[in-house]
């Protein structure tokens, strides 16, 4: 059962998202997420002008008048949110926590992808695979992965990337559209990306917050790794300690974002001190021109 201030949390991001999309984003995504090829619907007669080579030539022969095959696009897509639940996704110092725009980002992509008749599934995950809900069509089951993405307490505490993708690999028959939102801290997450992304369409959804960049200047502070409990008191006014921190962290995005650059899956940065819009019609735009 949900309480008051989640059940106001899941009709605030409904409201919010359910417009971007109207707005905003129900064009794009269409236009750059393609159904898997051409459906056969009918034959019917050939008119002057029709491409000779739909031409059904058993059903020419059996009736005695030309027929042709009529075909339109396949257009139905599955789409599957994989959401990270990892103990380091409860963290945000701006806005939002990263978690509550995971949701945002999820309801996101669940509007548009209903808004165009596809169906939508979820896979939460930590160290392990945490929930998993079939693919289905509807604003009621949008309405119930947004209330699991906020909601859900994890079992886990770390991030494993490549869990999530193989019980996917498990699950789903078909080719789909994959949505994986995380903070993306799993080094060892490329082969398993790499894997699904030649199954499927995979699509990094980067949750970044200033922090992770750079350290402010604050003193002396106690900090705690929210996945492993390691604990480290950081001197944030010596700026020997800022520098060493935003070149290591500079150079984690770097391997990050070559490391998926490598093996061909498109991503997308979103911040929890900035709008997300306009990074997500930047990749909306990236996509509609490659494609």
């Amino acid at each position: 059962m949900l309480t008051s201030e989640q059940l106001k949390a899941v009709r605030k991001i409904q409201i919010r998202t359910s417009h971007l999309v109207s707005d905003l984003f129900a064009g794009q995504y269409h236009s750059v997420f393609k159904g898997h090829g051409m459906e056969f619907t009918e034959v019917r007669h050939y008119m002057p002008g029709d491409d000779i080579r739909t031409i059904d030539w058993n059903v020419t022969a059996r009736t005695g008048v030309p027929h042709v095959k009529r075909f339109v696009e396949e257009r139905e897509l599955t789409v599957m949110l994989l959401v990270d639940t990892s103990a380091s996704t409860h963290f945000g110092t701006v806005k939002q926590l990263k978690s509550e725009m995971a949701a945002e980002m999820a309801a996101l992509f669940a509007f548009s992808a209903i808004t165009n008749n596809d169906k939508v599934g979820l896979i939460l995950f930590s160290d392990q695979v945490e929930l998993a809900l079939p693919p289905k069509k509807g604003t009621r089951h949008v309405l119930r992965v947004i209330r699991e993405v906020l909601s859900f307490t994890p079992r886990g505490r770390g991030t494993n990337i490549s869990a999530a993708l193989e019980y996917l690999t498990r699950v789903t028959k078909r080719r789909c559209v994959t949505f994986v939102i995380s903070d993306f801290l799993d080094p060892d997450a490329r082969l398993a990306l790499k894997i699904a992304n030649r199954r499927h369409d995979v699509i990094g959804v980067i949750l970044d917050d200033p922090c992770d960049l750079a350290l402010p200047n604050v003193g002396l502070i106690a900090l705690q790794d929210a996945e492993t409990g390691e604990h480290l008191l950081l001197d944030t006014g010596d700026g020997g300690v800022r520098r060493a921190y935003e070149e290591r962290a500079a150079a984690a995005r770097r391997e990050r974002d070559r490391m998926l650059r490598g093996i061909d899956v498109d991503a997308v940065v979103v911040r929890t001190d900035r709008p997300y819009t306009e990074a997500l019609l930047r990749f909306f735009r990236m996509r509609e021109r490659r494609h």
